[in-house]
């Protein structure tokens, strides 16, 4: 297993696995994620926000980091944290407790790039992902009512988020 960061050969790979995230999400829940912008991916991938795990020379899952991410977090982005959005796993390795490593990998990833705090939402309220998540090693923060959406993805639009957060 290898965490590595996304390449523009990836990007097919990439939507792939947000498509089967996403029709995942429309068979259980109300909300799910909107078809993303390829410009959103391309820069992430530019600027070395967008990651891969790999495992025998395939994508097992994918996810983007920011630094900054004011409209979710309002008042608490002014703590120095790492972001993470949009998860998203190669089904060919679910059960491989990969949000895992990532939860272990981003707290080095956070220290080495100076932050306190790593950090990650999810819309809505879904006790068996916040049950998920905690057991990863974030603690859950509770329930935030989002007020300022017009530049978020769809999904965000008049949502309540839950917030979870390691702190180094």
């Amino acid at each position: 297993m290898e965490i590595q960061n996304s390449i523009n050969k990836d990007i097919e790979e990439i939507f792939r696995l947000y498509k089967i995230a996403t029709d995942f999400q429309k068979s259980k829940y109300i909300v799910h994620w909107p078809e993303f912008e390829l410009n959103l991916v391309q820069t992430e991938i530019s600027e070395n926000r967008q990651w891969k795990i790999v495992i025998d020379n395939k994508i097992a899952c994918v996810w983007a980091t920011a630094f900054s991410d004011p409209q979710i977090w309002e008042e608490r982005n002014n703590d120095s944290a790492v972001y993470i959005h949009r998860i998203a796993s190669n089904p060919e390795f679910r059960g491989q407790n990969l949000v895992q490593h990532i939860a272990e990998w981003s707290k080095q990833y956070a220290f080495n790039n100076g932050k306190k705090f790593v950090r990650m939402d999810t819309v809505g309220e879904n006790p068996g992902l916040i049950n998920y998540y905690i057991k990863c090693g974030f603690t859950f923060l509770g329930l935030s009512k989002l007020k300022n959406t017009d530049t978020l993805p769809a999904h965000y639009y008049d949502a309540t988020v839950s917030l979870f957060q390691i702190e180094l």
